[in-house]
C-alpha cells in the first residue's frame, strides 16, 4: 500500500488507496518503526478511513500494531451528529490504562527489600486469567460502581481524596448507564475488582536511571526529582466485564446496521450511529466499563500503599505514595475539537492511544495545567517506561492524542517459540529485575525483544510534538499478569 512521506515521522495514504475512503490515513512513525508495522496496521487504518462521519483522517501512532478492526494505536474522531460509534475503535478491554505512583523512596532503600516486596505485592493483587479480588459487592454495589468509578472506592476508603484530582475526569466517566449492561457481564466483573488480569498487563516498581531526567523543570512538577527515585507503575482495565460488554454489542450492532444503511469493509468494524438509540446504549454501557476499570486501578492502588506501609514498616503517607496521574487507553470520549476552522462535537476513539491534552486545557487538572497532561507510556517489562506531557501541537494534530507503549513486533506465539519464561525470568533476576508472573508463559509472550524500541516511540512522538519526554524508567520488580 502506497504511503507518502508529507512531513518528519509522518505518512500517509491517500483516499484514492481505497474505495470507500473518506479521509486518508496517517501514520505516525520513523522509517524503521514503520518498517516494523505488520501489513494489517495498513488494512485495517484504511478501513477505519472509510466509516461514516469520520473527520480528517483514520490515524495511527508509533506504537500502532494489528489490532480486532483497529489497529492498536488507532485514533479517529466521528462527528457526534452523522458519526458512528465502534466498539472496535475501543477494544476489549475498555478503558485499559495505566497510573503511576510517585515514593519518596530511593533504590539504595528498596533493594534490599526488593524481593519481599515483589512477594508480598504478587500475593495482595491476584493476576492471571479469572482471577478474583478481594473487595466482594452486591449487584447493587457493583452498579454504584460502574456509576462512581474511582469516586466509589475513595467513598469506601480504597483512595485518598487527591487521588481523584490525578486521575483522568476525576476517575469517573459521565453517562455511565448500568441498565444497558448485560446480566452476563454483570456476572464477570462483580468480583474482579482489585486484579491485575493477564496479558501485557503488569504492578512494576520502577526506578529513575542515571540519565533519566530530560526534562528537570517539567519532571519536579510531577514529583519526580532525582536520579534513584522509586516509582510504581500499574498497567490494566474493565477486566471480563469490559470484554463482555464488547462482544455483546458488536453482536447488536453487526445486526441494525443494515438498518441505518451501513456498510462496513470488515466485520470488526461493527458501528452505530453514535445519536441512535443502540450508539447510546452502547455509549452508556462503556462509560460503565471505563469506570469499572479507574475503580480496579484505584483498589489495586489501595493495596500497593497497604503492602509497600507493611513491607517496609512506614505509613504509606511517609512513603509519599501518591499518584501522579492515571490515563485512560481504549476509550470513546465526546469532545470538542477545531475541525476545518470550525468547533464541532466530536467521539474520539484511542484504541491504545492516550489523550495528551496540551497547557490550558480546561479537562487537565490544575496541578498540571501549565505543563500539560501527564502522558505515561509503558514499554517492555525489561527495557523501561516513559513520562511525558501533552502539547497544544496534539490538540490540533492527533486530536490530542500519543502513543500508549512500545508496540508489539511479533505474536505471542512467536514469542513463546523463540525463549522459555523461566530462562527468561532467571535472565532478568540476573540484571536486576526481579519478577513473579501468573504464568511463565505469560512472561515469555511478554519478552522484550517481542517490542519495538520505546526509545525510539517516544523520540518520535516528541519530535512531533504531540507530547514531550520528560522521564526515562526502569524496572527493578514486576508482577506481571
Amino acid at each position: 500500500m502506497k504511503t507518502i512521506p508529507v512531513g518528519d515521522c509522518i505518512w500517509e495514504i491517500p483516499a484514492s488507496e481505497k474505495p470507500g475512503m473518506l479521509v486518508p490515513a496517517r501514520i505516525y512513525a520513523s522509517e524503521r518503526l514503520l518498517a516494523q508495522m505488520d501489513r494489517g496496521v495498513f488494512e485495517q487504518v484504511t478501513n477505519v478511513a472509510c466509516l461514516p462521519g469520520i473527520v480528517r483522517a483514520a490515524l495511527c501512532m508509533p506504537d500502532g500494531h494489528w489490532g480486532y478492526g483497529f489497529p492498536i494505536g488507532g485514533v479517529a474522531a466521528f462527528r457526534a451528529d452523522g458519526g458512528v460509534i465502534s466498539p472496535g475503535g475501543i477494544g476489549f478491554d475498555i478503558n485499559c490504562g495505566m497510573r503511576v505512583l510517585r515514593t519518596t523512596l530511593s533504590e539504595a532503600e528498596v533493594r534490599p527489600r526488593l524481593t519481599e516486596l515483589v512477594e508480598a505485592l504478587f500475593a495482595a493483587v491476584p493476576s492471571g486469567v479469572g482471577a478474583k479480588g478481594f473487595v466482594r459487592l452486591s449487584e447493587d454495589e457493583f452498579r454504584e460502581v460502574m456509576r462512581e468509578g474511582s469516586r466509589w472506592c475513595v467513598r469506601r476508603g480504597y483512595g485518598w481524596p487527591e487521588d481523584l484530582a490525578a486521575t483522568e475526569a476525576g476517575g469517573c466517566l459521565a453517562g455511565a448507564e448500568p441498565s444497558h449492561v448485560s446480566a452476563r457481564a454483570v456476572s464477570r466483573g462483580k468480583d474482579q475488582l482489585g486484579t491485575l488480569g493477564s496479558g501485557n498487563h503488569y504492578l512494576e516498581i520502577q526506578v529513575v536511571p542515571p540519565d533519566g531526567i530530560h526534562d528537570p523543570e517539567v519532571a519536579r512538577a510531577l514529583g519526580v526529582s532525582e536520579p534513584g527515585q522509586i516509582l510504581v507503575m500499574l498497567h490494566c482495565g474493565s477486566r471480563g466485564f469490559g470484554h463482555q460488554i464488547g462482544t455483546d454489542y458488536l453482536r447488536a450492532f453487526d445486526q441494525v446496521m443494515k438498518t441505518y444503511g451501513i456498510t462496513v469493509r470488515d466485520r470488526e468494524l461493527a458501528c452505530a450511529p453514535f445519536r441512535s438509540r443502540e450508539g447510546q446504549a452502547y455509549f452508556g454501557a462503556m462509560n460503565a466499563a471505563a469506570n469499572t476499570a479507574f475503580a480496579n486501578r484505584q483498589v489495586i492502588t489501595h493495596r500497593v500503599r497497604e503492602v509497600m506501609g507493611r513491607v517496609l514498616g512506614r505509613d504509606p503517607r511517609e512513603l509519599g505514595l501518591s499518584v501522579i496521574y492515571d490515563v485512560c487507553h481504549n476509550t470513546a470520549k465526546l469532545e470538542r475539537h477545531v475541525v476545518e476552522g470550525e468547533s464541532v462535537d466530536l467521539v474520539v476513539h484511542r484504541k491504545g492511544a492516550t489523550r495528551s491534552f496540551g497547557p490550558g486545557a480546561p479537562d487537565v487538572p490544575e496541578a498540571y495545567r501549565a505543563i500539560g497532561q501527564p502522558v505515561i507510556i509503558g514499554g517492555s517489562m525489561e527495557t523501561g517506561s516513559a513520562l511525558l506531557v501533552g502539547t497544544a501541537h496534539a490538540m490540533q494534530e492527533t486530536f490530542g492524542s500519543t502513543a500508549h507503549g512500545a508496540g508489539r513486533t511479533m505474536s505471542r506465539t512467536q514469542a513463546k517459540r523463540q525463549v522459555w519464561g523461566e530462562t527468561l525470568m532467571k535472565d532478568m533476576r540476573a540484571r536486576g529485575i526481579i519478577i513473579r508472573a501468573a504464568s511463565k508463559s505469560g512472561v515469555a509472550e511478554e519478552a522484550g525483544f517481542a517490542y519495538k524500541s520505546l526509545t525510539e516511540v517516544v523520540d518520535v512522538v516528541h519530535r512531533l510534538d504531540i507530547s514531550r519526554r520528560v522521564v526515562s524508567l526502569a524496572p527493578i520488580g514486576n508482577i506481571k499478569g
